[in-house]
Order: C-alpha cells, then sequence, then structure tokens
C-alpha cells in the first residue's frame, strides 16, 4: 500500500495537458485475472482523458479483489501501465503434533485454509489464534504454535504449523453457592465440565475431568435447565469464576446459584383456530397438565406435538410461543401456547443430491412426499426415518427451501455408506477351531435396492455356504420377493447336522411401519451321530433323516430411525412356520411306537426398544432392549432334534458358544420346545472419524421342553435350564460392512456349558 500511494504521487506530480487522453492501456504481471476483466475492474480505457482520481480509485479496487501484494500504475507519455504483484498460492499445508489426520482435516476446514489459497498473513495468524483455541477446546493450556514457510517457486509457498500442546487443566472441584434443592452431581449431569472421577484416568465411562472452558457460560444454563425442569422458573446460575493453580494445572470452578421457589402448573390453554384441527384434542394430548410441577422439557415436548399438528395440515413454517404468567402468591403459572401457522405450502418439487449410486428412483420410495402434495411434518420425519432404515444411507438431511408464499421444495440431501463388500476373514474359537470365511454381498446392488449375498465359512465343525437374493421393492411397488438357498453342515457336541435347504417368499408393505410376509421351504435334513457318543440312547435322538416342507408367514413392525444404530423407534416382529416332514423313522424309534414324524408349528418372535439419550445428556448414548421367544407345538409327536430349539452365542446368551445351550437327558443335548432370551445394552461413541461404538450388555435365557416323549406313551420330567452372562461388543462401521466383537464372560456356566469368551458378527442390525 505504501509504495501503491508513493508511486501514486509520482505519477501525480507528472506534467499533464489538459484534456489529454489515453492512447493505450496495458497490464503486466496477471494470472488470476484476464486482461478483459481487469479493463472491467478498472473502467478506463483507449480514448478517455487521464483522470488521477479514477485511476487512484481502480488501484483501490484491485487491491479489494485480495489477489494481489502490490499494484501500481505508470504512465508513459499517453499510455497508462498497471502493475501488479501477485500473492503467493499455498501449495502445502503441514500440521504437525495436533492429532490424527482426521483431526487435522477438520481444524483445517475450521480455520478455512486449504491448498490452493492465497497467502495472506492476516489469514495466516487468525489460523494460529484458531489452532490455540481449538486446543483449549480440547483442555490444553500454554500451547505453542510456530508457523514457517518455505516459498516453492515464483508464485507458490509452503506451509508449516508445527504445534506444542500444552498442559491439560482438570476440574477437581465444582462449587454450586447456594444450592439446597439437589446435590451437585445432579447439576452437574448435563453440564460439559464435570468433577474428575477418582477413576477419571480410565478411558471408558467414568470423567476425566478436562476443562472445556469455551463451554463454561453455557454449562450455567444446563445447570438451570435442571431447575427449569423441576418448576423453579425464577432460578438463577450466575457466570462462572474458573481459578486455575498453573503449577499443578488443576482448576476449580465457583458458580453462584439462586433457587427460588418451585411453581406448578395452572391453567393451560391453546390459542388455535385452524379449520381441520381438534384444538380440544390438541389440548388433552399435552404432557404438561394443570397441578403438575412445570417442567420445561415437557413444555417444549407439548411445543413441538402442537407444531407437528399444525404442520400436518401444510403449515411448513408454523411458530408456537409460550405465553407464561405466574403467580407469584400461590406459586403457578399459567400457560397458553401461542401459534402462528403462517401459510399452508405444497411441495413444488423434491430434489435429490448426494446419491453418487443409488438411483434417485429408489430414494424416491421412501420419500412419502412428492410435487403438489400439501406439506405434512410428520410425513416429513417418517420419510428421514425410512431412508434411515434403508442402511444404505451414512448421513441423510432432508430441509426445505420456500419458492414462492405457497410454494416450497424438498431438498434431500444424502450420504451414501459402504453397502457393498467383498471380504475374506478368519479366526479361532474354542469349540469351533480355526474358521475362515468369504462372501461378497451387496445391499445395494447398482444403487437398485437389491440385496443379495453369495458366501461361505468353514471351521473345524461347520462348513456353510448361502445364495440369497432379495427385492424389497419389485418393480417400484410395495411388493418384494426373496430366495435363499443353503447348505449347512454343523457338528454340535452330540450330532453332527447335514442339511440343504431353500426358500421363496413374497412379501408386501402394508403400512409405512408394516411388513408381511408368506413363503414356501424345503429341507433335507441327514443327522448322523457323532463317533465319540455312537449309543443306543443317542440313535433315539441323534440319527433323524427327514425331508420337511414348510409354510411360513411372517409381520414385522419398523419405525426405527436407522439401520445399523437406531437410537429410537421399535422392531417387533412374529413369524409362524407350520411344517411337514417325512422320512425313515429309526428302528429303535420305531421300537418305542413311532410311526411318522410330527406335524409340528413354530412360533417365533423379536422385539427391540431403542432409545437415545444425546438430546437429555448431550452425550450420544443409546440404550436398547432385545427379546426373542420361539415356541414349538407338535401334539405329542415326534419331533426330530433338527427342528427342536437351542440357545446360545449370538442372538441369545453370549458367553456361551452356540447353540450349546439345551434341555439335558442323561447328559445329553436335547433340544427345547420354548425358548426366550433378552439383552439390555447401553452403547457409547468411541471414534466418529472410524464409526466405532463399545456396548456394555448383560444377556439372560432360558430354554425348556415339555414333556419328554421317550415313547408316544412314555413322558419323562427334564428341567430347563436359566443361564446367564454380561461383557462388551466392539461395533465398527467398518470399509467392509459392520463388524461385531463380541468379549463376554458366562456368568452362572454349569460344569456340562460350553463357554466362548471371544465371538465376531458381520451384518448384524438386531
Amino acid at each position: 500500500m505504501i509504495k501503491k500511494m508513493a508511486l501514486l504521487f509520482v505519477l501525480a506530480g507528472t506534467t499533464l495537458n489538459a484534456g489529454e487522453k489515453i492512447d493505450a492501456v496495458e497490464y503486466i504481471g496477471l494470472g488470476h485475472l484476464s486482461v478483459g476483466v481487469a479493463e472491467e475492474i478498472a473502467g478506463i480505457g483507449k480514448g478517455d482523458e487521464i483522470d488521477l482520481a479514477k485511476i487512484n480509485a481502480s488501484v483501490k479496487k484491485f487491491f479489494a479483489l485480495g489477489y494481489f501484494k502490490d499494484v501500481w500504475v505508470e504512465k508513459k507519455d499517453t499510455k497508462i501501465i498497471y502493475h501488479f504483484q501477485e500473492k503467493l498460492a499455498i501449495s502445502n499445508i503441514e500440521v504437525k503434533g495436533f492429532g490424527s489426520d482426521d483431526d487435522t482435516q477438520k481444524l483445517l476446514d475450521k480455520i478455512g485454509l486449504k491448498k490452493g489459497d492465497l497467502y495472506d498473513e492476516s489469514k495466516i495468524k487468525e489460523a494460529k489464534k484458531s489452532i490455540i483455541a481449538s486446543l483449549e477446546e480440547q483442555g490444553y493450556y500454554d500451547s505453542v504454535v510456530e508457523i514457517s514457510s518455505d516459498q516453492k517457486s515464483k508464485n507458490s509457498i509452503a506451509l508449516k504449523f508445527e504445534v506444542n500442546k500444552g498442559e491439560k487443566i482438570i476440574v477437581r472441584k465444582i462449587n454450586f453457592i447456594g444450592i439446597r434443592t439437589f446435590e451437585a452431581d445432579k447439576l452437574q449431569s448435563l453440564m460439559a465440565n464435570k468433577e474428575r472421577d477418582s477413576l477419571g484416568w480410565f478411558p471408558f465411562g467414568f470423567n476425566d475431568g478436562v476443562a472445556k472452558v469455551d463451554q463454561l457460560e453455557l454449562d450455567s444454563f444446563r445447570a438451570k435447565e435442571i431447575y427449569m425442569q423441576n418448576g423453579y422458573l425464577d432460578a438463577e446460575v450466575g457466570k462462572p469464576l474458573m481459578r486455575v493453580d498453573f503449577g499443578s494445572y488443576n482448576a476449580m470452578i465457583d458458580y453462584l446459584v439462586s433457587e427460588g421457589t418451585q411453581y406448578k402448573v395452572g391453567d393451560v390453554s391453546l390459542a388455535l383456530s385452524l379449520k381441520g384441527i381438534d384444538s380440544v384434542k390438541v389440548a388433552q394430548a399435552l404432557r404438561l397438565k394443570k397441578g403438575m410441577v412445570f417442567d420445561i422439557e415437557r413444555m417444549r415436548s407439548d411445543m413441538q406435538m402442537i407444531k407437528e399438528s399444525v404442520g400436518n395440515l401444510g403449515y411448513a413454517f408454523a411458530k408456537v410461543y409460550p405465553n407464561m404468567h405466574k403467580d407469584d402468591h400461590n406459586h403457578t403459572v399459567n400457560l397458553q401456547y401461542m401459534v402462528e401457522s403462517g401459510d399452508p405450502v405444497t411441495i413444488n418439487d423434491v430434489i435429490i443430491s448426494g446419491n453418487d449410486v443409488t438411483k434417485d428412483r429408489v430414494i424416491r420410495r421412501y420419500i412419502y412426499l412428492a410435487p403438489g402434495d400439501k406439506y405434512n411434518e410428520t410425513d416429513l420425519k417418517e420419510s428421514k426415518g425410512a431412508l434411515g432404515r434403508t442402511g444404505y444411507f451414512e448421513k441423510i438431511d432432508i430441509e426445505t427451501q420456500r419458492v414462492s408464499q405457497d410454494k416450497i421444495n424438498l431438498l434431500v440431501k444424502v450420504k451414501e455408506a459402504s453397502t457393498g463388500t467383498i471380504s475374506a476373514g478368519g479366526g479361532y474359537g474354542q469349540y469351533e477351531g480355526f474358521m475362515f470365511n468369504a462372501s461378497v454381498s451387496d445391499k445395494n446392488i447398482l444403487g437398485s435396492g437389491v440385496n443379495g449375498s453369495l458366501g461361505f465359512d468353514i471351521s473345524k465343525i461347520s462348513t456353510n455356504y448361502n445364495l440369497s437374493f432379495t427385492n424389497p421393492r419389485l418393480w417400484d411397488s410395495m411388493y418384494s420377493l426373496g430366495v435363499d438357498l443353503y447348505k449347512r453342515d454343523y457338528k454340535y457336541i452330540d450330532y453332527t447336522q447335514d442339511q440343504l435347504g431353500g426358500s421363496v417368499n413374497i412379501g408386501k408393505l402394508l403400512d409405512r411401519h408394516l411388513y408381511g410376509s408368506v413363503g414356501i421351504g424345503y429341507v433335507d435334513n441327514q443327522s448322523s451321530i457323532n463317533n465319540d457318543y455312537n449309543t443306543t440312547i443317542n440313535d433315539i435322538f441323534y440319527s433323524d433323516k427327514y425331508k420337511k416342507a414348510s409354510l411360513f408367514a411372517t409381520l414385522k413392525y419398523d419405525n426405527t430411525d436407522d439401520f445399523y444404530v437406531p437410537r429410537e423407534g421399535y422392531i417387533a416382529l412374529g413369524s409362524v412356520e407350520l411344517a411337514n416332514m417325512n422320512g425313515d423313522i429309526t428302528a429303535e424309534n420305531q421300537a418305542k411306537g413311532y410311526k411318522e414324524f410330527a406335524k409340528y408349528a413354530k412360533f417365533s418372535a423379536k422385539f427391540g426398544a431403542f432409545n437415545g439419550l444425546e438430546k437429555t445428556l448431550d452425550y450420544d448414548l443409546v440404550l436398547r432392549y432385545k427379546a426373542r421367544l420361539s415356541v414349538i407345538s407338535a401334539n405329542d409327536e415326534y419331533i426330530p432334534i433338527g427342528e427342536k430349539l437351542f440357545i446360545g452365542g449370538m442372538g441369545s446368551v453370549r458367553g456361551y458358544n452356540a447353540f450349546s445351550l439345551s434341555p439335558l437327558y442323561e447328559s445329553r443335548r436335547i433340544g427345547g420346545t420354548y425358548s426366550f432370551s433378552n439383552a439390555l445394552e447401553a452403547s457409547i461413541p468411541l471414534s466418529e472419524e472410524t464409526k466405532m461404538r463399545l456396548a456394555f450388555f448383560v444377556d439372560w435365557g432360558t430354554i425348556g421342553t415339555r414333556d419328554l416323549l421317550i415313547a408316544p406313551s412314555n413322558k419323562v420330567s427334564v428341567d430347563e435350564i436359566s443361564r446367564s452372562s454380561s461383557g462388551a461388543v466392539l461395533e465398527w462401521q467398518s470399509p467392509f460392512g459392520p463388524l461385531n466383537l463380541i468379549f463376554a464372560k458366562a456368568i452362572n456356566p454349569s460344569s456340562d456349558d460350553s463357554t466362548a469368551f471371544f465371538e465376531f458378527s458381520m451384518g448384524s442390525n438386531f
């Protein structure tokens, strides 16, 4: 700028003739701009009179572009020459000592620096401040950031930020001065800053106490939230005072609290008059009612419910305000919800982006709003949930874009997940020995929504092959078609089951959350006794050879919000199988009076409930409850062991080998006719970048059989068994598909049980 002003002064001192015309204008040193654009910016051309004020203004315009380090103007006779010295382009940015590559990239995105940007000293200084601020957000103080540069060429420069992290400040004590109603731990429950636990060094489940200074003032509002949830409308939590001992980097935080008085809810009313909505019914559905202790969370929930009710009539931009009138004498608060509905709108267009593989028509199947439809808040919410349940997408956003007074666009933005895998792997289990598996699968073949898989797994005790194909929306209809073929050879402890089978099913989406299907199946079973157990009693139970044809029907309800990690909603599934078997009854069983295999009915049910607590705790904790129930009914006829029930392992009681838990008769596993298992799980995030979570679980299951038929007229009683376990699961949405590593401990095993400390699975979502 100094150079520019000095040269302009020289130009101003040049002898000029009145009305002297410019003969030519030349631009030297341009790189980012073309001559044509420069001429347009300067606004000075051949034939114009020389005007110093106009030239000076043009130089300022060029500087304002941000491309140039220096700009000056030279006059030669009647020729004007603009000289430009462009800023250097940043050819590389290196950050050392900040964190992982993902953390570094997020930092660069945050501070707004990237390759190709022009070097600007003020911007570099701001970047340094942002790095230090980011470190302070992580709890690091007295950090040092050194910047060095290396000019690589005439036009480029490389930058290096060397980060020396300071010390972490640890919050040892938080004092709430003036609290009477709640314990300090209660107020801290919603706060970002918490006192360090005695086991705060342990990476999971305990507060490490690392200070988050940028969250301190927000913590005042979070602590106040506890009071507002319990009726203390006048409560105030003052600004924090943090005292730090920079010798030990320990801190103490003080909050001055004024609690006030608890209020209850007085009259509740709703100022709403819209055609098509029953304001009386809406008012009856409110959660916050007269006589209750005021709870701001319930009030917000009621406001959202009112907004959704109005939004379902097409009012996309409706607003709900609470009008509160406190009665300080009676300590009550009258509440009136005011509604500004705005104008109803219709859908102008649905614009989809981010789907590089998945076809638009596949996504539109799950969008319950189409061009010309009246806007509906519930439809919008359920569209996002339906897309999440497909498992095709990692991230889904649906936004509204107003295009006129009565029309909006829906902007559906997706980030696709990895749905296709080619995998090979192996492992070792105490019972199964070394295992090897390989598979090719894709939930979304060529973006069509079709699910297919081909795979096998081999171990010391099993050999399995499978081929499956499912089209969930046949020809974009509400119908589905599935085909499944398999060859299964599994060596149980007492016998080996050799099966060849397959099934075909046709289903229909009955409504948005309810799906039904019917199908037929066929199995050729050839069981044989393991050599070590070749006895007469085993011949009774384990030598069945038969063929089975079956009809089955399934009904499934699913309103969860995600396929792999649901955070809200329920899954409920019920199925029934009607089976008819024929084959050779063993001589031992013929001698007992059996003439043919049973015709039986098998009933199965699954249930899952999911609750994410991020909104409540400001932490992505997900609680899950899962249960499975199976019952076989055969009217006292002979049921081969290959059709009976076994539990243990993934999907029932982890910590025990797969299918190893069963009622016993003379120390033989003879299978059950009913079983139940359930699990409680708590899942927490480990790494957002690598999509890893850690889940802790407790399992319990039971299995039994109705009176065991040794012969048609000879029943013996067999004890049911119950087992439990606990452990942890490392849940990873890996590039090869969802992978679960299970570490379990059997809590109450018997001497006959076969336990397993480690298991893994790929691809399961229940």
